[in-house]
C-alpha cells in the first residue's frame, strides 16, 4: 500500500536523522529504500540491511563500487565515479517515491535498462505532480539532484520545510513519531496476517 503525505514526511525526517548519524562515523548505507526501513510499535523508523554499507576513511573518502539495488542507485554509482554519502541522498528521494507511488520509478523495467536510464533520463518525480504539496515535490527534487555537488546533505535536508518540524519533534521524543506509531497499529491486522 502506498503512504500519506504525512507518514512519508515522519519517515523521511526520520531516515534523515539515522543518516547524519551514518555519514558522522564515515559510513554509506548503499541501499536505502522502502524494505530497509522498519517501524517499530512506538512509531519509530529504523534503517535496516547494512550488508551493503561501507566505509569511509579519512585516506579514501569516496567509494567507487557498483552495489545497492538498481531502481533506488544514485547516476554516480552507476557510473562508477567516486561517491560519498549523497548517493543515500538520491536513494532517499527514490525511497520517497516508493511510498508514495507504490513503486520505484523504472520499475516496469527490466534492471539492467534501468541502470542504463538512470544515469541518461532527466531526475525523476512524482507522476502527478500536482496531487503533493508543493514541499513535498521540492524536497524530492533536492534529493534527486543529478550533480552530486548540488545534492543537500542530511544535516542541510533536516532544516528544509518539508520536515523541520518533525525532525524537531523526533529530536525531543527519542525518534518516537505518534503518526508512526499510529501506522503500525493500524496495520496489525495485515502484520499478524
Amino acid at each position: 500500500r502506498t503512504l500519506s503525505e504525512e507518514q512519508i514526511q515522519h519517515i523521511t525526517a526520520s531516515v534523515l536523522l539515522g543518516l547524519e548519524y551514518l555519514h558522522g562515523k564515515k559510513l554509506i548505507h548503499r541501499d536505502i529504500k522502502a524494505g530497509n526501513i522498519l517501524l517499530t510499535g512506538a512509531g519509530q523508523a529504523k534503517l535496516a540491511d547494512f550488508g551493503v554499507s561501507a566505509q569511509m576513511n579519512s585516506t579514501i573518502s569516496k567509494r567507487q563500487t557498483v552495489i545497492g539495488t538498481p531502481f533506488w542507485m544514485a547516476p554516480e554509482v552507476i557510473q562508477e565515479v567516486k561517491y560519498d554519502g549523497k548517493a543515500d541522498i538520491w536513494s532517499l528521494g527514490i525511497t520517497m517515491i516508493e511510498m508514495a507511488e507504490g513503486n520505484p520509478p523504472l520499475s516496469d523495467i527490466h534492471p539492467m535498462r534501468a541502470i542504463f536510464m538512470i544515469p541518461a533520463n532527466p531526475s525523476p518525480t512524482l507522476s502527478n505532480k500536482d496531487e503533493w504539496h508543493v514541499l513535498t515535490n521540492d524536497f524530492i527534487s533536492q534529493c534527486l539532484r543529478k550533480d552530486l555537488n548540488q545534492r543537500p546533505a542530511p544535516k542541510i535536508l533536516q532544516g528544509h520545510p518539508f520536515v523541520n518540524q518533525v525532525v524537531a519533534q523526533l529530536k525531543r521524543s527519542e525518534g518516537r513519531s505518534p503518526v508512526l506509531e499510529e501506522l503500525v497499529t493500524l496495520s496489525l491486522d495485515a502484520i499478524n496476517r
